[in-house]
């Protein structure tokens, strides 16, 4: 069965109760470093998120010549 992917919101909250429950002292060394695993794998996929999330924000936002357009410029060129 194919896992589901969530979104970044739900990475973020997951990632939240990682930091809470390690930095809390609930968990014992071995389920700590299970967790900061954990959260390294939901830094990188929240990164991955936003990386393309940027992407299609430039390429929303780039002009009739293809570069990027400025504050303001977008509505002048529509």
């Amino acid at each position: 069965m194919a896992k589901e992917k969530q979104t970044f919101e739900q990475a973020m909250e997951k990632l939240d109760r990682i930091v809470e429950r390690i930095e809390s002292g609930q968990t014992g060394l071995a389920e700590s470093i299970a967790e900061y695993e954990q959260g390294v794998k939901l830094i990188k996929q929240c990164r991955t998120i936003l990386d393309a999330a940027e992407k299609k924000i430039q390429l929303l936002a780039r002009g009739e010549n293809g570069e990027l357009v400025g504050d303001g410029e977008l509505e002048e060129q529509t």
